[in-house]
């Protein structure tokens, strides 16, 4: 590698004392390029996938280069200018977190664009306005970089989602009749979840586990509930798995289709907005960005929207193109 990769432990205040007893001491880990230091650089912000972690991007695939390599090899040839890359740590008992401000789980959105952003800054020097600014994600870090788009547009101003959670409809329901099965004999969320985290230490999960784990973490983003069991209110009821219309619509205003259209002045002052899916994503995730570009369209956002034909894994590739239309556009000191 041409340039350095870092790893920090940083304490974070936005996640201490979270309802789920997580950390709020968090691994960060940071790609400087050559010749860091010489001039602030931008930085670009990379939010992992549900069931990921920061440490997971040194992770390539077969044949493949890591995400940092890309970047450091891109760098090098000169065909992206230099820019510091960060990427932090979601980690969370229930698998993950949507980096938003969850009750339920943490203040995950305060935790990058606080914490995160400030520390970059004050130890590598990137430069501190909001044009040298991205954050780029991929599912769970896709819906979380729309949502820093909706609620941080001071902090942020250049975005992009990868196949990230939208259309809640054809992401999400066919998750639940695994979920309710699941759930069926009468075990609260809180007794799944400790029965699953022990199957996972002594073996591995079973078939149906991860389906209904992100049914469990959605619900505790989505639909939180105060003194419940994980503090979520489940959004189908029992034993008939029939759908409560009072929880479903908590969870359907979270959905970028619903809230893209009404917050279109946030997403107006951002200077870029990418986003992409394959035509094959095994989630259905292809519908919910063409929902997304067509109402930031109508709205007069301007949008790059790319499609793949390809499905939701294994598609780090696809950071080149949207870091080659992100990185030139960063301002520079």
């Amino acid at each position: 590698m041409h340039g350095t990769l870092v790893e920090l432990e940083i304490d974070v205040p936005a996640l201490a004392g979270n309802a789920l007893g997580d950390p709020s001491r968090r691994t960060v880990l940071v790609y400087l390029p050559p010749g860091h230091g010489r001039a602030r650089l931008p930085a670009v912000y990379f939010l992992h996938g549900f069931t990921g972690s920061a440490r997971g991007w040194r992770s390539a695939g077969l044949f493949q280069p890591t995400v940092p390599e890309r970047i450091d090899a891109r760098i090098a040839a000169g065909e992206l200018p230099p820019f510091v890359a960060a990427f932090p740590d979601g980690a969370t008992r229930v698998g993950g977190t949507q980096w938003i401000d969850a009750p339920a789980v943490g203040r995950y959105q305060a935790y990058l664009a606080e914490a995160v952003v400030g520390e970059v800054e004050a130890r590598f020097g990137a430069l501190p306005v909001r044009e040298a600014r991205a954050v780029v994600g991929k599912s769970s870090g896709g819906y979380g970089a729309l949502c820093m788009g909706r609620d941080r547009p001071e902090v942020f101003a250049h975005l992009a989602c990868h196949s990230g959670d939208a259309g809640f409809e054809y992401c999400y329901l066919s998750d639940f009749p695994k979920a309710a099965a699941a759930l069926l004999d009468g075990a609260a969320p809180a007794e799944w979840l400790e029965a699953a985290t022990r199957r996972a230490r002594e073996t591995k999960l079973g078939g149906d586990d991860l389906a209904v784990l992100n049914v469990l973490a959605m619900a505790a983003h989505y639909s939180p509930e105060p003194g419940a069991s994980l503090g979520l209110a489940l959004h189908f009821a029992l034993p008939t798995g029939q759908l409560r219309p009072e929880v479903w619509e908590r969870w359907l205003a979270h959905d970028p289709v619903r809230f893209v259209p009404a917050a279109l002045d946030a997403f107006r002052r951002l200077s870029t907005v990418y986003l992409d899916c394959g035509t094959k994503d095994e989630f259905h995730l292809r519908w919910g960005a063409r929902m997304v570009a067509e109402s930031l369209r109508s709205g007069g956002v301007e949008v790059v929207h790319q499609e793949y034909e390809d499905g939701h894994m294994n598609v780090h590739y696809r950071y080149d193109t949207s870091l080659s239309v992100i990185v030139p556009r960063l301002a520079r000191g």
